[in-house]
């Protein structure tokens, strides 16, 4: 009976899901990133995607060997007076981001060689469990032009979810179409932002170290779904919200800067959104409702006498009216049959049978999807 009682408590305690309608969708809160996520409601945000800054310490003006300056980040809001400030702010507006994710939600960080290992320790600390790191590989660096070190050729994000134990998103299935069939890698080639996605005023960058859409194109695509809530609380020139606004996602920046403000109210009004059939992605089997194979037969996916094959030919069973197989004397399930088969303990017929589709030979499971795609909401 008390176990009861104290489950009855802690059911009680868990905070009920903010409205939406109460929540700053599509605003820029202005000011400064700590106290702006404090008009934030607590756990209200799926992902919190931060671009902080990177404590570069620089030194000095940059010159390149023809003479003319480099564009580098000497604004005021990367500088700091040590170490131990730059941490303190670290620690202060990550508590925040860790106040308004919601249980299942999750951080991603994005930082250089100067920050991103203090930003990891410190994420660690605070409970956050890393998932991943990707290490984003410039198809385009800026050289060193000294060449007193290696070209500094990537960044790093970090991924992290709530706890150890914690649930969170993760689209795998659309991740491997992304990447043509091969599992999505740690390691991601892209372009810096450049040509005419690179923001300009008067000839100048807008912002020194605006991101590339296709990145936060495939963050939200990858760890986000269709109406979740994105914040981003170094919301600079608004990339996170023109790619939110593309795939169907809400978002929330937050930016001292009323020039970065500007523009990315700009930018982010004339982003086109997808339509919604284009926002439909590849599902993960874990995350796809359950399909029967007689699904598929009764709704005219696959029709009674088609010939399925497996082992490149090596066996070949026929579909029957009521989505079982025959193969000779063999009937039963596609995962029965396989299994019989194959004199296998066990068999995933949706892998295992191949089926003629549009002049391929292509796995069931490759048609279930397009049936999950199909009948989406």
């Amino acid at each position: 009976m008390g176990q009861v009682l104290v489950k009855e408590r802690i059911r009680a305690k868990a905070p009920a899901p903010t409205p939406k309608e109460l929540l700053p969708l599509g605003q820029i809160i202005p000011g400064d990133c700590i106290e702006a996520m404090r008009q934030i409601p607590d756990a209200s945000v799926d992902m919190v995607f931060a671009d902080p800054p990177y404590n570069l310490q620089l030194g000095g003006d940059l010159d390149r060997p023809d003479g003319s300056r480099v564009d580098a980040v000497n604004d005021e809001w990367d500088k700091f007076a040590s170490f131990a400030t730059y941490d303190q702010f670290t620690r202060d507006w990550l508590t925040e981001a860790r106040r308004v994710l919601k249980p299942d939600g999750s951080l991603w960080v994005i930082g250089s060689y100067h920050n991103v290992f203090r930003l990891g320790a410190i994420m660690q600390d605070m409970g956050f469990w890393i998932l991943n790191d990707i290490v984003w590989r410039k198809a385009n660096p800026m050289p060193n032009f000294k060449g007193t070190r290696f070209t500094n050729a990537h960044e790093t994000l970090i991924w992290a979810s709530m706890g150890e134990k914690a649930k969170y998103t993760f689209n795998y299935r659309a991740m491997k179409t992304l990447n043509d069939e091969l599992q999505m890698r740690s390691d991601w080639h892209l372009p810096i932002c450049n040509g005419a996605e690179r923001l300009k005023k008067d000839g100048r960058k807008v912002h020194p170290t605006q991101k590339p859409e296709a990145l936060l194109y495939r963050v939200l695509l990858a760890t986000t779904n269709k109406g979740d809530v994105v914040l981003d609380p170094f919301f600079g020139t608004g990339t996170t919200g023109a790619v939110a606004k593309r795939l169907g996602r809400e978002w929330i920046g937050c930016e001292r800067e009323g020039d970065y403000r500007e523009a990315a109210m700009e930018r982010i009004e004339m982003a086109l959104e997808l339509d919604e059939s284009a926002l439909k992605t590849m599902q993960s089997k874990r995350a796809a409702p359950k399909v029967a194979f007689g699904t598929l037969v009764e709704t005219g996916w696959i029709a009674p006498g088609t010939e399925l094959t497996a082992k490149k030919g090596k066996f070949t069973a026929t579909v029957r009216a009521d989505g079982s197989l025959a193969s000779g004397p063999v009937t039963g399930s596609i995962h029965g049959v396989g299994k019989e088969l194959q004199g296998a303990p066990s068999c995933n017929g949706w892998t295992f049978w191949s089926i003629q589709h549009e002049g391929k030979l292509k796995p069931l499971d490759d048609i279930r999807q397009l049936y999950l795609l199909a009948t989406e909401p």
